[in-house]
């Protein structure tokens, strides 16, 4: 099977521009087929409270109320989208900016009410990736770029966590392709101390996981990270690294970075 790599990278990055030139670029140098997958929360948010758009998070999610998917959508699908798109052609990627409606190639379930009404927040399933579409496009010599929006197949777009997007990704694609999963962020990878980044966590097993978050070493946004890394791996992803943005480089370099999580 061809290597594929699917990359979700994080919003602190996409926020800076020197940061994220840079990992474009090092993107663009990575061999084989590659799928990028962002969200663009911060901007998000920021756009929102300029509209007047009250945003809630819970444990690292966003509620999605009708005027908040308006901006997810002008923003995810839109802003941030064709700027990495832009800047990919510009480095050499023949990139092209989708959302899961595009080709549908994601479709999810807009998540129940339960405790929480998350509004239009999609849930993806085993069945949600159009793998045989994306590797159409992936053969035609394209790199997709996906927003984090996904859709019900009844005419409704649906916020849709990044990390979850990228792993769905990565799960759906494993029979047709050697993937490895990875998530760049600013951080180095998981730290026992947020704010030394030479306390990296170079391995991380279930057992592993438990005490972490037992710790409350891991925490809000990063569970839900670590929760759809674990399950990709259930599912046949070959590995799944958390790393910075910056190290991605190491990958061409023949050498490994980061966080790597395993059975």
């Amino acid at each position: 099977m061809l290597p594929l790599y699917v990359i979700k990278i994080g919003g602190n990055v996409i926020d800076n521009s020197e940061a994220l030139h840079r990992f474009l670029e090092t993107f663009t140098k990575l061999k084989g087929h590659k799928i990028l997958v962002h969200g663009g929360g911060k901007v998000a948010t920021k756009l929102a409270e300029d509209l007047g758009i009250e945003s809630q998070l819970v444990d690292g999610r966003r509620i999605t109320d009708i005027e908040t998917l308006r901006v997810v959508t002008m923003v995810y699908g839109g802003l941030i989208s064709k700027n990495i798109t832009a800047q990919l052609q510009r480095y050499g990627t023949n990139a092209i900016g989708l959302t899961g409606a595009d080709g549908n190639f994601i479709k999810g379930k807009k998540r129940p009410v339960k405790t929480i009404d998350y509004g239009y927040v999609g849930d993806l399933d085993d069945n949600s990736v159009n793998a045989k579409g994306i590797s159409d496009l992936l053969n035609a010599g394209f790199t997709p770029v996906f927003a984090a929006l996904s859709h019900d197949g009844e005419g409704q777009l649906l916020n849709t966590n990044a990390d979850t997007i990228a792993s769905a990704l990565a799960v759906g694609l494993s029979s047709l392709y050697q993937t490895t999963l990875i998530y760049c962020f600013e951080k180095k990878g998981v730290l026992q101390d947020i704010d030394d980044p030479e306390s990296l966590v170079r391995d991380i097993n279930p057992e592993r996981y438990d005490e972490l978050k037992a710790a409350g070493i891991i925490h809000s946004g990063m569970l839900p990270k670590l929760d759809n890394a674990f399950k990709a791996i259930d599912m046949g992803v070959q590995a799944v690294i958390i790393g910075h943005a910056d190290d991605l480089r190491q990958t061409n370099e023949g050498g490994t970075f980061g966080t790597r999580l395993s059975k």
